[in-house]
């Protein structure tokens, strides 16, 4: 293998054309031969390369040969080729055992079809052109294999930060390579400066290993003296390998930590959820006491309670908790946490303590029953009382109105209003969630008090016959009046919209003549006594539509009326030409007697009978179909 410094310089070199001067067999002839070789050709494993090697100029005839050189200085001829007429005529003569083996193209080259570490070497390239002489050239060909991932075990150990001089870490590998790579160590992504060198603060080995296939592996160990900052240290190694063309590549391993061994420094005690702010913790809840060294690995925790100065031991272990289930009050005082490092240094300090300080509240009392029944216009006051640590704050509210802060309720001149629910309610700011109420019903005793309402008002004068109306009536007072009504239809009492201890009922009927006479009444009553509101409804019109029926009616019969009497008329006055004839005016003709009013026979009957008997007897000139 060729040294460092002889590859980089072929690199700059990717062509170079050899010229190949030969003078003739006879004196004083002078001819030569020019072949266009690279003199360094790279490709990665596994992937095909052609050799090329062209004569340049016009030959008609030349021979080429293909030569592998070993180190020694040896040359194997592997193939040739011969130019004929136009085309060029290769054979394959010793493959050295290579599979696949050699192939000569058209074109003279020699490919590889699969590039492998054994081709790594010298091949030379004769070209015999008759009296033009000959030419040869080298080309070197250089093989590029990406090693494998990149492998990497850290020190499963626990390193001690105590001891003064560097210790093993990590071992990398870096497997199947060509050329070697280089490995490279790293500490939170930056990369760590350690010389090859033996020192107590940090170095590194390495050693390049030949495989059997030719590709090489490398091995890096890393050794550093430890610090207690490495504890969350992330290391790793990385890959450089070479490529093609001047290229580089980088493969990186798995990211590690150290489990490191360093004594404790400083220890933390606290208590966790649900603590406070103000570090209180209510009773009944289950509270955690932590505690926390930072030492490695972890020591052995004891937490005790001090009383009277003497520590009450609670428990002992390696985790650093200690609950305790459903706290109560008596439990407040002072806890302690103590880490048991014998590797700490003696100015150390490994204890802590903290006031454990349980919050309660006890149920409210009340100077009154839960409920209080007083008469109208009374006035009293009440009382609410409470134990609970901190100091609680109460207030008094009622239908969630605040009515004012402190333990005493006054109330002075109670009105119906002032009947309800009233709460107590004692929190503390301190302590969220921690709070209690208590409440008392105040019931108001007195006569009703009563309101009505017309839901369709209506002005004076406005209401007709059947117009539809609905009356309200609504009352309270204590004990709940009873509502009535002068009218069948009232519906029951019920709680009347907005509260206040108000019931209503109502009643829907449609307004006559009488009702605006009477008006109607309703009454709310309790025990206490009763009231009346009566509703009016003033003048009530009738119906437009039912006054001119009425009139027309009055027409008719008056019209059938008088009908009657003209018919009536004429038959008693039918002897009279100027009533019952037509064309004859004036009184009857002398001789022809009166009709007689008196005697059995009315004058009626008689008229007609007399027209009916005689047949065709005439009174004058007329006849019975001339009467009226």
């Amino acid at each position: 293998m060729e040294p460092p410094d002889a590859l980089a310089g072929a690199r700059r070199a990717p062509r170079l054309l050899v010229l190949a001067l030969l003078l003739g067999a006879h004196p004083g002839a002078q001819a030569e031969v020019h072949l266009s070789v690279p003199s360094l050709v790279e490709v990665m494993k596994g992937e095909p390369v052609a050799l090329n090697c062209t004569p340049l100029g016009a030959h008609d005839h030349f021979v080429l040969e293909w030569f592998l050189a070993d180190r020694s200085g040896v040359r194997h001829r592997l193939a040739s080729a011969e130019l004929q007429g136009s085309e060029l005529q290769g054979t394959v003569h010793d493959s050295r055992g290579r599979s696949p083996p050699y192939q000569l193209d058209a074109r003279g080259r020699l490919v590889l079809t699969e590039a492998q570490v054994g081709d790594e070497q010298n091949y030379v390239c004769v070209v015999k052109a008759g009296a033009a002489g000959s030419a040869e050239a080298t080309t070197r060909l250089h093989m590029f294999a990406k090693p494998e991932a990149t492998e990497v075990s850290p020190n499963k150990g626990i390193l001690s930060v105590v001891d003064d001089f560097a210790q093993e870490i990590a071992t990398c590998n870096s497997r199947n390579g060509n050329p070697a790579p280089q490995i490279t160590w790293y500490r939170n992504g930056q990369r760590l400066e350690v010389p090859m060198e033996v020192n107590s603060d940090g170095y590194m080995t390495s050693r390049t290993v030949r495989e059997a296939s030719g590709l090489q592996s490398l091995t890096s160990t890393l050794y550093l003296r430890l610090h207690k900052a490495d504890r969350d240290a992330s290391f790793l190694c990385s890959v450089r390998y070479h490529l093609p063309a001047g290229r580089h590549g980088r493969l990186d391993s798995p990211a590690f930590r150290l489990t490191l061994h360093y004594p404790t420094e400083h220890v933390n005690f606290w208590v966790d959820s649900p603590s406070t702010t103000e570090g209180w913790v209510r009773e009944g809840d289950s509270v955690q006491l932590f505690c926390r060294g930072d030492g490695s690995p972890n020591p052995e925790y004891t937490f005790f309670r001090l009383q009277d100065k003497q520590e009450d031991v609670l428990k002992t272990n390696l985790e650093g908790n200690l609950t305790l289930e459903g706290v109560q009050r008596g439990q407040s005082g002072t806890y302690g946490c103590r880490v048991e490092d014998y590797d700490a240094a003696e100015d150390a300090e490994l204890s802590k303590t903290l006031e454990l300080r349980v919050a309660y509240l006890d149920p409210l009392e009340l100077s009154t029953r839960e409920e209080l029944s007083l008469p109208l216009g009374n006035s009293t006051a009440v009382n609410c009382s409470v134990q609970g640590l901190p100091t609680p704050a109460l207030r008094w509210t009622k239908d969630s109105i605040p009515l004012g802060n402190g333990p005493t309720l006054s109330l002075s001149s109670i009105t119906f209003d002032s009947a309800g629910t009233y709460i107590c309610e004692a929190s503390m700011p301190t302590v969220p969630l921690l709070s209690r109420s208590q409440s008392f019903k105040l019931l108001v005793q007195g006569p009703p008090e009563l309101r009505a309402e017309e839901t369709q008002p209506r002005s004076e004068g406005s209401w007709r016959e059947g117009d539809e109306v609905r009356l309200v009536c609504s009352a309270r007072g204590y004990p709940e009046p009873k509502l009535s009504w002068s009218q069948l239809g009232g519906s029951p009492a019920e709680p009347a919209p907005g509260g206040q201890g108000w019931v209503s009922s109502s009643l829907t009927l449609k307004v006559t003549s009488a009702l605006s006479r009477d008006g109607v009444s309703c009454e709310a009553s309790n025990p206490h006594g009763n009231v009346l509101h009566v509703f009016h409804f003033g003048s009530v019109a009738p119906q437009t539509s039912q006054a001119g029926v009425a009139v027309m009616a009055v027409a008719v019969s008056v019209g059938l009326l008088l009908l009657v009497v003209a018919a009536f008329y004429c038959m008693r006055r039918k002897g009279r030409p100027g009533c019952c004839r037509q064309g004859e005016k004036g009184a009857p003709p002398p001789g022809e007697p009166e009709l007689s009013h008196s005697g059995s026979e009315r004058p009626e009957q008689t008229g007609l009978l007399t027209g009916g008997a005689s047949g065709g007897a005439r009174h004058g000139s007329g006849g019975f179909g001339d009467e009226c």
